[in-house]
């Protein structure tokens, strides 16, 4: 590098992941669905079409306008192009505060081999949020 040539960074608060600093550094990262093969998505979609309706059946029909559309938000949360880990820690804290008999259902999409592909991709912050979700 030549004089004056100056590389600085500061790095602060809960960072996780890559950092790279220096000239000529080209970084990519790949979040969201982009990793998952047609077969994973498809099954996916299956799965949060299962509990929509299984939401829909159960709901007491006071909450069942909201449960389904909380399915709907957490369905949009795990398959954005960058999961929405916050959104969907809150879904899984809304069921088991308002409608406790249905919370296992969800929690099992949220738990899904292919939502933990999503959000591991995303770099796993989920499991952090979650676990505040207890």
């Amino acid at each position: 590098m030549g004089t004056g040539d100056t590389i600085s960074a500061q790095i602060t608060g809960g960072v996780s992941g890559q950092v790279a600093v220096g000239k000529g550094i080209a970084q990519q990262q790949a979040i969201g669905t982009a990793d998952l093969t047609a077969d994973e998505l498809t099954q996916l979609r299956q799965a949060f079409a299962g509990l929509r309706a299984h939401v829909a059946a159960h709901a007491p029909p006071e909450r069942q306008a909201a449960a389904v559309e909380r399915i709907e938000e957490l369905e949009q949360a795990c398959l954005s192009d960058e999961p929405d880990t916050t959104t969907i820690a809150y879904i899984a804290r809304w069921f088991k505060t308002k409608l406790p008999e249905l919370a296992g259902a969800v929690t099992g999409i949220v738990i899904h081999p292919t939502v933990g592909k999503i959000v591991g991709a995303a770099g796993g912050a989920i499991a952090a949020e979650l676990g505040g979700a207890g």
